[in-house]
């Protein structure tokens, strides 16, 4: 029970405790920025987020028809939804666990066929945050090595996890529990591992994540900020590179620090102001999965909200999910 508790509660306090500490240090700042908003691109901002959900949904699709299972988008859209929404209120990415459950309930995929179709979401993911981040220092000058590095490592890691795969494609083995795993490695080169699948899913990864950095954009001229673009692809390149470390339920607080101090640093936009941007940035986004989430969940049906407890009580007691 104590376990439970602290496992949601601790980084849900730690995630707070950073937004309501830099909120108090520049809170007379904050006042002020906010005076001077232009609201109507608040309202293409939410627009162009809703775009890359939409987006996300259709990318999920083409992965699992790479796994020989035909969903229809809207269904691939509200099972993301859904398993982001989690992620905002648990730890760990706990979320992407509901996702599995919802499609074995479904479409009777097996666990090992849902949690590599997270993997190859993921996989595209970084590398192609990687890639825009790469890019973006092409265009500017003296940029602190660590940035790079924090771009660098990933994506090496994103094409080397490709070329394991392509390694082991013929292991072969008798113990259970590695055949088990050898099973994913296979289920994840179906769905990533085609010329046609590369090309799909890296071209969609990387308009996803440039409707991701639109959003920061609008946000941006919101407050009347004239930031170089591509700054503003440095700055949600290194966000959510730190985001994807489950340090914090859906990265809250590490996100904003890591934007803030990219727009300080890279473009020496006044902390308050850079650290408001990041906020109403990532608020926006969280909002649209809150209520995303709460849609899905009313479209799939109210038998999700008990697998939506099923998953996390397994992960949190440690359960496994043997594949069937």
């Amino acid at each position: 029970m104590y376990r439970k508790i602290s496992a949601i509660l601790i980084p849900t306090l730690i995630a707070v405790g950073i937004i309501v500490y830099m909120l108090y240090k520049v809170w007379d700042e904050l006042l002020t920025a906010l005076q001077h908003i232009v609201p109507i691109y608040l309202g293409i901002a939410i627009v162009v987020c809703l775009a890359a959900w939409w987006m996300r949904g259709w990318r999920y699709q083409r992965i699992l028809l790479g796994l020989n299972y035909r969903i229809k988008v809207a269904v691939t859209t509200a099972c993301v939804f859904i398993s982001q929404t989690v992620n905002l209120i648990v730890p760990a990415r706990l979320g992407d666990f509901v996702r599995i459950f919802i499609l074995k309930h479904d479409y009777k995929t097996t666990y090992s066929e849902g949690i590599s179709s997270i993997v190859v979401e993921r996989i595209f993911d970084i590398i192609a945050i990687s890639v825009l981040g790469v890019v973006s220092l092409w265009f500017i000058p003296n940029v602190p090595s660590w940035f790079k590095l924090v771009i660098i490592v990933p994506l090496a890691l994103g094409f080397g996890f490709f070329i394991f795969l392509i390694v082991v494609g013929n292991l072969t083995t008798q113990n259970r529990y590695v055949r088990y795993i050898l099973t994913m490695f296979e289920e994840i080169r179906r769905a990533s591992l085609s010329l046609r699948s590369i090309i799909i899913l890296g071209v969609s990864s990387l308009i996803i994540w440039m409707i991701d950095i639109l959003v920061c954009f609008f946000v941006v001229r919101m407050f009347e900020q004239q930031i170089p673009f591509a700054v503003i692809v440095l700055a949600i390149v290194i966000g959510n590179l730190v985001k994807a470390v489950p340090i914090t339920p859906g990265g809250i607080g590490t996100y904003e620090i890591a934007v803030a101090t990219t727009f300080f640093e890279i473009a020496g936009v006044a902390y308050a102001v850079a650290f408001l941007i990041a906020v109403v940035d990532d608020l926006i986004k969280n909002l649209v999965t809150l209520a995303g989430g709460v849609i899905s969940i009313y479209y799939l049906g109210d038998w999700v909200i008990p697998t939506i407890k099923s998953a996390i009580n397994s992960k949190l007691n440690g359960g496994k999910t043997p594949d069937t």
